[in-house]
């Protein structure tokens, strides 16, 4: 039967409310001047290519409808998908969860005889906790990714899922550089250039001396067996093409059916994502090519609680995500509160909906709230996921406290007897004493509320006069 991620490994679970993690946040200045900073011109870039694609509303419908028939036949696609890796060379294994994902890459990594592994930006393996996994085993992962390097080595955690540093600004990162990475010039300025020259260097003796490579895959196509990575910086092809074994961690969900499919998401993703007509790394591979790149090449599939979101007929929705991170770029509660409010790896939106799926909501029963329900997120999405409907959805399924229950027992009462409504409507006028607040003990709905101000005559007093 579907179970939810197991808890105690990986990183989906709320550390603490979100309305706690948020009010903190907001009270740090340089955080939001950063992310405002960043997200509007993630938004300014991506409306501009978007704009030039006149089929662009065309496009999201054939996304979300390939999406849609993957999900429906989900199971089919895996088992053709093994049979096609396995048919060309490739290894194949099935991770229940994040336990079983975690000991069968520390496994092929052992027996491979590495005590390092180099990684290329993988959100997969960030919610298993993998890092840590490995670190527990005695093997050293090192970050390729430029913002994954900064995340790692400040000791810190991911807050976007495209651009993981986002809550880092220039000065930041030099000062991490300084701090953490050996060899670097006590000299370096913040500009970018300086710092990628930085980075590159330190990542060189990485990339031509670590047998074990581990990543991810934003699409594998069943019908081929051919995976795909798509990147910005040129560390994801070194990692793919230069170790001898090549460990890929996989979200079932990424499966989609045809060759042809794939050309649709190319076109999508990277605009939706970074604002790029197209991806500058696109990296495709089949299995193994002997005399070129790894000569050991393996997929973990992973569930994680995937297979709980796909029986839900309303909530698989989530899974149909190609974590583009358009919906984090444009929603006003990300903006103003960054990923680390969120507890779980996948912030914004789209984590709202998709982290307590994975978990149960009762182990992230906030993160449904953590939202305006404006609708931002839906218009932005490539592939047209209707969030602001799974956050209703979700709410529906997430504990209530025993007060909130008796507050609306209480107020369906009161609308059902007309004269307890009537006394109701005239008791309103005592908010012009208490302000936009309510007095204790129903004060918890206006904690994050106005409440609104009442009418200075009712419909009953209106239809009374005439």
């Amino acid at each position: 039967m579907p179970t939810t991620a197991p808890r105690g490994v990986g990183h989906l679970r709320e550390r603490e409310p979100f309305p706690v993690a948020a009010r903190r946040s907001l009270a740090d200045a340089q955080l939001r001047r950063n992310l405002r900073h960043a997200t509007s011109t993630i938004r300014a870039k991506s409306g501009a290519v978007i704009g030039e694609v006149p089929d662009w509303q065309q496009l999201r419908a054939v996304g979300a409808a390939i999406k849609a028939d993957t999900m429906a036949r989900l199971p089919e696609l895996l088992e053709q998908l093994e049979a096609a890796v396995t048919a060309a060379g490739g290894s194949v294994h099935w991770a229940a969860d994040a336990v079983e994902a975690n000991r069968i890459v520390t496994d092929l990594v052992a027996a491979a005889g590495a005590d390092r592994v180099m990684k290329v930006k993988s959100m997969a393996t960030q919610e298993i906790g993998l890092n840590e996994a490995l670190e527990a085993a005695g093997i050293t992962p090192v970050e390729t990714d430029l913002a994954e390097l900064i995340v790692q080595l400040g000791h810190d955690r991911p807050s976007h899922i495209l651009v993981p540093a986002i809550h880092r600004n220039r000065a930041e990162i030099r000062e991490i550089f300084l701090r953490e990475m050996p060899g670097v010039d006590p000299n370096l300025t913040d500009e970018p250039a300086a710092l990628a020259a930085a980075a590159r260097q330190h990542l060189r003796q990485t990339f031509l001396n670590t047998r074990v490579a581990v990543s991810g895959a934003n699409f594998a196509v069943a019908q081929t067996g051919t995976l795909a990575v798509v990147e910005s910086e040129g560390n994801g092809r070194m990692c793919l093409t230069l170790p001898d074994m090549l460990i890929t961690v996989m979200g079932i969900e990424k499966v989609i059916p045809t060759w042809q499919d794939l050309g649709v998401f190319l076109q999508l993703l990277p605009r939706a994502s970074t604002g790029e007509r197209m991806n500058p790394y696109t990296s495709l591979w089949t299995g193994v090519t002997p005399g070129d790149g790894p000569q050991q090449v393996h997929l973990v599939l992973l569930d994680n609680g995937r297979s709980a979101v796909l029986a839900d007929e309303t909530g698989r929705q989530a899974l149909h995500c190609i974590r583009c991170s358009a919906c984090l770029n444009v929603c006003p509660v990300y903006e103003r509160t960054g990923g680390h409010a969120y507890g779980s790896v996948y912030p914004g939106p789209i984590g709202a909906v998709l982290s307590p799926q994975l978990t149960g909501p009762t182990d992230n029963p906030t993160l449904p709230y953590a939202s305006s329900l404006c609708g931002a997120c839906y218009d932005a999405c490539p592939v047209k996921i209707n969030i602001p409907e799974l956050l209703v959805h979700l709410r529906a399924h997430t504990p209530h406290p025993r007060a909130e229950a008796t507050a609306m027992a209480a107020a369906a009462y009161t609308m059902d007897h007309p004269l307890l409504y009537a006394a109701a409507q005239r008791a309103t006028r005592l908010t012009k004493i208490t302000g936009r607040a309510l007095p204790p003990p129903l004060n918890a709905w206006t904690t994050s509320r106005d409440l609104p101000p009442p009418p200075p005559q009712t419909f009953r007093q209106w239809w009374a006069e005439r």
